[in-house]
């Protein structure tokens, strides 16, 4: 199977391109590699899948290029022909999408209309793109559940990928382009971004540094595990979206259409408090953090949790891995890879 992979030299694209690989699949990355975060690191993930491809002997393309672009996009498509797309570039961050929302309108909007049209017009036999829990937005009945609507986002970035849904409905229906959305729930785990919360408490804390604490931490989040998250993903690509027979359009779900589009969250079922998670990285250091306690931040949702019953029906699949288990494998790879290696913070 040959799967375009957008967004491989992030945090996401990236574990699910090197699983693509080791399984025998063609993979064809596509990033721009821009320098929201720390670049060093996406240049050492791309460096791994260079190293997978050679040591699987899998098929691997990598394409520097910006989705934006629809030339580029348009060109991509027609030289390579994909069978399946993974969509997981994005501009990420919640809080970034309050400085400087237009780009969040290149990236996550105006690139995602590329690759609808691209897929529509290559006939790709399924698009699979990231979504995120934080399309729930001013919701507050836990867990947050697909079957509900999401009409009050809090912040831009929600908004945009809100908007992405309707936009692969629109595709669907019109001409038939099987679509699955996944709303993401706090992913963690090696590899991950700088920018996030477990990043930089582990950083500040081995530098005997204050970690700002918001809420004063009494915020809970459905810390999902980025193996958990990948295996969702891979399963939910491998089973191509169909249409619901039973939908119903006078009483709509908005998690599943006529059309053969749907959406899933994948989330660990499984609530922690900030504070708990700021413990299991503190156990796995072996060091006491310097907390400051401050309020909630603005466009910042008190509490998510989600329902991933949907998930597990589709796809035979629901992330289980402990936040105690998983921060600590971060801990380790965060030593091996900046402490013991001395690559730059």
């Amino acid at each position: 199977m040959k799967i375009l992979v957008t967004g491989n030299a992030g945090f996401i694209g990236f574990h699910v391109a090197k699983r693509l690989l080791e399984r025998g699949d063609s993979v064809v990355g596509f990033d721009v590699v821009n320098d929201y975060y720390d670049p060093a690191i996406k240049e050492a993930r791309l460096a791994i899948l260079e190293e997978t491809a050679a040591r699987t002997g899998s098929p691997y393309v990598f394409l520097r290029e910006d989705l934006a672009d629809t030339a580029i996009v348009n060109a991509a498509f027609t030289a390579h022909k994909p069978e399946r797309v993974i969509h997981l570039a994005a501009q990420a961050g919640v809080r970034y999408s309050l400085e400087n929302p237009h780009a969040y309108v290149q990236s996550n909007i105006v690139a995602f209309t590329n690759l609808l049209e691209a897929c529509r017009h290559h006939q790709v036999q399924h698009l699979t793109y990231a979504s995120t829990s934080s399309v729930y937005g001013a919701n507050t009945k836990m867990p947050f559940s697909e079957h509900e609507s999401v009409n009050h986002p809090l912040q831009f970035y929600a908004a945009t990928k809100k908007a992405n849904e309707l936009m692969a409905h629109s595709y669907s229906h019109l001409y038939r382009l099987p679509t699955t959305g996944l709303r993401f729930f706090t992913v963690y785990g090696p590899w991950g971004r700088p920018d996030m919360a477990l990043f930089l408490f582990t950083k500040k804390t081995l530098a005997g540094e204050p970690i700002p604490v918001f809420n004063h931490g009494h915020h809970t989040r459905d810390f999902t595990y980025i193996d958990d998250i990948v295996e969702g993903v891979v399963r939910a690509s491998d089973d191509v979206a169909q249409p619901n027979p039973e939908w119903n359009s006078d009483a709509p779900d908005p998690a599943t259409s006529n059309a053969p589009y749907r959406i899933f969250n994948i989330g660990n079922n499984d609530p922690v408090k900030l504070s708990a998670y700021i413990e299991a990285i503190e156990s796995a250091l072996g060091k006491q953090a310097i907390k400051e306690l401050l309020p909630l931040q603005p466009g910042d949702v008190p509490d998510t949790y989600a329902d991933s019953t949907e998930l597990e029906k589709a796809v035979g699949y629901k992330p289980a891995t402990p936040v105690k288990e998983g921060v600590a494998n971060f801990v380790a790879w965060y030593l091996k890879f900046y402490v013991d290696a001395g690559i730059g913070r």
